[in-house]
């Protein structure tokens, strides 16, 4: 055993790295999340060189959007998509999505549509070359402390929509939720449509728990489901309509989450 270390230690520390990959859960979670934000660091370079040329630009996400749409066959997690009649609007409008984990950034890119950039939390801009990368690429960032600010810039970007003809996406919760269902929605994206007088269409991702799980370092191979409904018009609506039309939308938005969860005998809040 000595000797075959001493000749062959590179060998010794492969095999000993596939039987810990396959014999322990954690450290297989640990390895594939590295290798995602190594993936997601290191392709965010070529983006940044192919997007140089033409300097920030909305045409820039399809790059970043092909980079990302390998790691599903990586990571053996199968995709399905359902309405995506509903996405063939040439017309501006909100995409608003649930937000659970940082795979969301793999699972969103699968539908995300031509002309259309997330508006993100300003710290994602200071993330080293996937920050370059989304700035590049027309991510709009907010910093979420500052509210009037933040209201400054969704003003301009509901003004923008129709000029420059592009499409925004928001999770509507704010920040990530783990706890498998949906967090109460902030109205930003909400007001947002209605400044603009441009319909919503609502985006569901269905639970990870099938296939990963932060808290027990699981990460197997699985599926994702996405159900994409109906857009929800906004004409004619004012600031008053708000609040009704959030709850409307997290209400269907939540529905569909539990019937694509297999969580129908679940409670809704």
């Amino acid at each position: 055993m000595e000797l075959f270390l001493f000749h062959y230690p590179f060998t010794f520390l492969f095999i000993a790295f596939l039987v810990l990959y396959q014999a322990n859960m954690a450290f297989r979670y640990f390895c594939k999340m590295t290798f995602y934000k190594l993936w997601l660091f290191t392709l965010s370079i070529l983006v940044i060189m192919i997007s140089i040329p033409r300097g920030r630009n909305v045409e820039n996400m399809k790059f970043l959007r092909m980079s990302f749409l390998p790691l599903k066959y990586i990571f053996g997690v199968k995709i399905v998509v359902k309405g995506k009649e509903n996405l063939r609007s040439k017309k501006p409008f909100v995409l608003v999505m649930n937000h659970q984990t940082s795979l969301d950034i793999m699972v969103m890119m699968e539908i995300l549509p031509s002309r259309c950039v997330p508006i993100a939390k300003k710290e994602i801009l200071y993330m080293g070359t996937f920050g370059l990368a989304c700035w590049l690429s027309g991510l709009i960032f907010i910093d979420r402390k500052k509210r009037e600010e933040s209201i400054t810039i969704l003003t301009e970007v509901a003004h923008s929509l129709y000029q420059e003809n592009f499409r925004v996406l928001i999770f509507p919760e704010g920040t990530r939720n783990h706890g498998g269902a949906m967090l109460p929605f902030k109205r930003g994206a909400f007001q947002l449509a209605v400044k603009a007088q441009v319909p919503i269409i609502p985006v569901v991702i269905s639970s990870y728990c099938n296939f990963y799980n932060q808290k027990e370092k699981r990460f197997t191979r699985g599926k994702s489901i996405i159900q994409i409904l109906p857009e929800v018009k906004t004409l004619g609506l004012g600031p008053d309509d708000v609040p009704k039309l959030t709850e409307q939308v997290r209400d269907s938005m939540l529905t569909t989450y539990q019937e694509i969860s297999g969580m129908t005998n679940r409670a809704s809040h």
